[in-house]
């Protein structure tokens, strides 16, 4: 009985332990990484960005966007620029994040997405903590009036971070050139209009925006880093598709075998899914069994 039980704790260890480890220490050590470089831009930032620096980029910048006012755009703007906000983006991640495991039958997209969108908070509460910077004016601004810490713009990183690992992750589920190219193009736009979005409405400066979209894209590189390292350990261990709660791709000997929760068994060599028209694939990555992984 003793045997048995090690040896079913052995075989969840290696199957899900190891390789998640891999994954979340790598995501832990990345995630002190982009703290450490918040503090490290909010020093730049005081050692550069003084007032020469605000009127050759920031007031030049907002001056011109106050000239684009118009009732309706002010209305139309505000709206959107809600959405990467508080509440907006904690609706959307939550939206986007349950599609993703839904069509992707694992639960990676919540533990990525989850974890990174922890850590652009932690960045974003550090930052502007530490620098305090004040906001443009009222006067610049268009209501409702945010009195926060402007720097850096929260919206901006946070948005990177959740859009970029979505268009990620969505990437590796479709498998057409044109697709993936319009999932990118899309997920960059939205990106970019978040961050204006703040300077249009005079509720950030556009140095606050360019240090949320290099902190944001900096730390989902190192995100879909560690989900590669994942998969390239799992690939290495012979231990087949990772756990997962669709249970059609853990087979064993051709049939399906229970563990002892009663479901699917995970342990042991899978068989690769079958793809329509012929010949197998990953049921992870959506590449060919055996091969390396697709990118996305």
């Amino acid at each position: 009985m003793i045997t048995r039980t090690e040896n079913w704790l052995t075989r969840r260890w290696g199957r899900w332990v190891v390789p998640y480890a891999a994954l979340w220490i790598t995501m832990l050590i990345g995630g002190v990484v982009v703290v450490v470089l918040a503090l490290l831009s909010a020093e730049v930032y005081d050692n550069v960005v003084d007032s020469a620096g605000l009127a050759n980029l920031d007031k030049p910048t907002l001056a011109y966007m106050e000239q684009l006012r118009s009732p309706g755009l002010d209305s139309f703007v505000t709206g959107f620029t809600n959405i990467g906000g508080g509440i907006g983006m904690p609706i959307l991640a939550s939206i986007l994040t349950a599609w993703l495991t839904w069509i992707s039958r694992t639960w990676r997209p919540l533990i990525l997405i989850g974890g990174a969108a922890a850590v652009s908070v932690t960045a974003t509460a550090v930052g502007k903590k530490l620098i305090g910077r004040t906001r443009p004016d009222h006067a610049d601004a268009v209501p409702p009036y945010e009195n926060s810490p402007s720097f850096p713009s929260g919206h901006t990183l946070n948005t990177t971070v959740v859009i970029g690992l979505v268009v990620y992750l969505a990437c590796l589920q479709v498998q057409r050139t044109v697709a993936r190219v319009g999932l990118i193009t899309a997920g960059v736009l939205f990106i970019f209009a978040m961050g204006m979005s703040r300077v249009f409405l005079g509720h950030h400066w556009m140095t606050d925006v360019i240090i949320g979209w290099v902190l944001g894209f900096g730390w989902v590189g190192i995100v879909i880093l560690a989900h590669r390292l994942f998969h390239v350990l799992r690939h290495r261990e012979h231990a087949g598709p990772a756990p997962t709660f669709d249970n059609e791709v853990h087979v064993r000997d051709g049939a399906p075998a229970t563990d002892g929760d009663g479901g699917r068994a995970t342990g042991g060599a899978s068989a690769p899914a079958t793809r329509r028209g012929g010949g197998t694939t990953d049921a992870d990555t959506g590449g060919p069994a055996g091969g390396p992984p697709v990118s996305g």
